[in-house]
């Protein structure tokens, strides 16, 4: 699952180096990235703060659309 975070300047000092070493990920304007669960764990763990702007949803399995259990 992707998520979409925004740091603000200091925090993005802190998680550069952690993000080049965990994932590949995207960069897009003003601060904001696109990351892995994987990538959030490990600022989590360095104690970098971060927003959550959106996570990717996850498609609905066949079960949960018919209602029932086939």
């Amino acid at each position: 699952m992707k998520v979409i975070i925004h740091l603000g300047e200091e925090e993005e000092v802190k998680a550069l180096p952690i993000l080049l070493r965990h994932s590949p990920g995207m960069v897009l304007p003003h601060r904001t990235y696109v990351l892995s669960e994987e990538a959030l764990r490990a600022l989590r763990a360095a104690g970098v703060r971060f927003s959550e702007v959106s996570r990717e949803a996850s498609a609905p399995n066949l079960e949960e659309v018919a209602g029932e259990r086939v």
